[in-house]
């Protein structure tokens, strides 16, 4: 089969690959008929997280249809239309009972790999470095799908891919970014990065029971469309002085939340600033650039929420931490446990709350996947979302 490969830093090729077999009694095979990138797979390609290897199949947000089921696999049949979460999750253990699902205890064959640099291990997840399994990732013809009793969400004919895709990730970690926000109804809620977790976490907000929502980036056109599409007030922070301006359109507070939509590769407009954040970021003496963050953190009014739903990958520098103490901020962050939210979601989608494909901006074909990662990494014709097409 074709699969969308990593060949080393900056580097990938669609090349010809075995094709995944049942390996345990609780698997199945899934025929890919769409699968997208994700800001998150950015950082595969830049290098930034460890572990990768030469020919690593990418992608960890995919859907199609089952075209074989293990033995002890009763909740699929073959044919099945099928959104696959993008934590890979037993269902079984301590944390899955409790809802925890991107911390799954059984799900990550490579687990000593994961604690040497986090602690204790995650759970795996497709086509994203060994340290996190080791998985064949979904940009490819066809999937394995562990647990397959436990992830995958059926959904009906008709409802095109578009529209129900992004369950397996993005619209999932938006929601849960707006959520522990800790939203009653009547909040302020800031937004950093307009991309496309970003703006469902933005639509989420609202759905909550948020009063205001402000996006905060760089690109005109992602403002253009947190404005547009997401309803929320646009600041370009290579315009304005982020914390003074969000303190001004709060009365002097700062907002009741704020969501780190960024992650690892933050911008910030101050060359002095990017610039060392990124020196040091090339050399490994840090491994993420955390400009959202430390902003996120100094803007939030106190006793506040900041939560954390950009992707990080080990450590950061000049961590506000006074701050966050003195002020009684509340951190709340996470891999996505999106097993907890399909159905939910699946449902506001059927009903018209929100329909999470206005994110989708391009569709390519598989073929030209490393097309499509260059175009969204240099923000090419207004580059949002790409949605490879098979």
């Amino acid at each position: 089969m074709k699969a969308n490969c990593w060949q080393g830093r900056e580097s990938l090729a669609v090349e010809e690959v075995p094709d995944p077999k049942i390996m345990n009694s609780r698997d199945a095979v899934v025929r890919v008929t769409s699968s997208a990138i994700c800001g998150s797979d950015l950082h595969l390609f830049h290098g930034y997280i460890p572990s990768m290897k030469k020919g690593d199949v990418l992608g960890h947000e995919f859907m199609g249809e089952v075209v074989e089921i293990g033995p002890d696999v009763h909740n699929l049949r073959i044919g099945d239309r099928v959104v696959v979460p993008f934590p890979i999750a037993c269902g079984n253990c301590a944390a899955c009972q409790s809802g925890l699902y991107s911390v799954c205890e059984n799900s990550n064959p490579n687990a000593g790999v994961a604690e040497r640099l986090f602690g204790h291990a995650p759970g795996g997840i497709y086509g994203y470095s060994h340290m996190l399994g080791g998985y064949a990732g979904g940009q490819a013809e066809y999937a394995r799908v562990p647990f397959a009793d436990i992830g995958p969400i059926k959904v009906e004919d008709d409802l095109p891919d578009e529209k129900v895709l992004l369950l397996s990730d993005v619209f999932p970690t938006g929601y849960m970014g707006a959520e522990m926000c800790g939203i009653k109804g009547g909040e302020v809620i800031a937004v950093w990065g307009a991309g496309a977790v970003g703006l469902l976490a933005m639509r989420s907000a609202y759905l909550l029971g948020a009063e205001r929502v402000i996006a905060i980036d760089r690109f005109p056109y992602r403002l253009r469309m947190a404005r547009e599409q997401a309803g929320a007030e646009p600041l370009n922070y290579e315009e304005v002085d982020v914390i003074e301006t969000l303190r001004e359109m709060t009365g002097g507070r700062g907002p009741d939340a704020c969501i780190d939509a960024v992650g690892m590769e933050g911008h910030h407009s101050s060359a002095v600033l990017h610039g060392y954040d990124r020196a040091k970021q090339s050399v490994r003496l840090e491994t993420d650039r955390p400009h959202a963050l430390r902003e996120a953190i100094m803007s939030c009014r106190n006793g506040g929420t900041v939560s954390i739903i950009g992707a990080y990958g080990g450590f950061v520098d000049k961590f506000p931490i006074g701050s966050l103490m003195n002020r009684s901020l509340t951190v709340r962050t996470g891999q996505c446990h999106v097993q907890r939210y399909t159905r939910m979601l699946l449902d506001r989608i059927r009903r018209g709350e929100i329909d999470p494909s206005f994110v989708i901006t391009h569709r390519l074909r598989l073929e030209d996947a490393p097309i499509g990662y260059e175009m969204f990494r240099q923000k090419q014709d207004d580059c949002t979302k790409v949605v490879l097409k098979l």
